[in-house]
């Protein structure tokens, strides 16, 4: 049994200069890259915590549709925030973004470069 990968991407999709895909989709997963606060070109856009995660949120977002899926189909989210003094701000931030039943999740704190505060990655199943 073969399954089929896609590499879906469309002019929205955020770039990166490092070798990864957005993201890839297999089956009816689709696996999103971590995001982080870039524009359009890949270029890091340094701000405060919360323009950060809103920044790479709004990017998963894009790649997300891009795979033919939304934040509404997100079944786990692996989420970086450097600082463990923001987890509390990232909590009530991501409530704005998921809401119950959340998606599976995982956090990890003290991992980021200093040019980041906070990245996120999924798994999202297509909208029906």
């Amino acid at each position: 049994m073969s399954t089929s990968l896609q590499y879906p991407k469309n002019p929205d999709t955020p770039v990166s200069h490092l070798p990864f895909s957005p993201a890839v989709r297999v089956g009816d997963l689709i696996f999103v890259s971590g995001q982080a606060s870039v524009d359009a070109k890949g270029v890091i856009v340094p701000d405060t915590f919360e323009g950060e995660f809103r920044r790479s949120v709004e990017n998963m977002r894009k790649v997300l549709e891009s795979a033919g899926s939304d934040l509404k189909h997100v079944v786990q989210t692996r989420n970086y925030v450097r600082d463990p003094a923001n987890v509390a701000r990232y909590n009530e931030l991501y409530r704005e973004y998921f809401t119950a039943p959340y998606p599976a999740r995982t956090t990890i704190t003290h991992c980021l470069p200093p040019t980041l505060h906070f990245e996120i990655e999924c798994i999202a199943v297509p909208k029906s």
